[in-house]
């Protein structure tokens, strides 16, 4: 059995199979994913699982680069903004809405929380370990 935080197997093998740049999308409950985008599907019910509660785990094995967010999350879910700047994460920028949904289409992967806070996406760029 597993001895880090994450026990999801698609998740783990998602992150295993990542390079350098490859990017992988968490998002809420109503994020549109691409078509050709594989989704992960935690949503079990509204809030379960949390946004943060699934970025922290997935945090605690990937090597990050850089991450995106929507410009809208720092005005519409300030708390949640204020949570994910406090993880200090490498590279951090901020696009509109619009281009954010578009940016999607380049990931390996979208996780679907059951987060319904407005915003509550994240992009992931993998890093390197060496």
């Amino acid at each position: 059995m597993k001895k880090t935080a994450l026990l999801n197997a698609a998740i783990s093998q998602l992150i295993a199979t990542m390079g350098h740049g490859d990017t992988l999308v968490i998002g809420d409950v109503g994020l549109p994913v691409p078509a050709g985008v594989p989704v992960i599907d935690l949503a079990v019910t509204r809030g379960v699982p949390d946004f943060m509660t699934v970025l922290n785990t997935v945090l605690s094995e990937l090597q990050v680069e850089f991450h995106i967010v929507a410009d809208e999350m720092q005005s519409v879910s300030p708390a949640l903004a204020a949570q994910v700047a406090a993880l200090d994460l490498p590279q951090g920028r901020s696009m509109s809405h619009e281009d954010f949904k578009r940016a999607t289409a380049a990931a390996k992967a979208c996780i679907r929380t059951g987060e319904c806070t407005p915003y509550a996406n994240i992009i992931l760029g993998s890093g390197v370990v060496f």
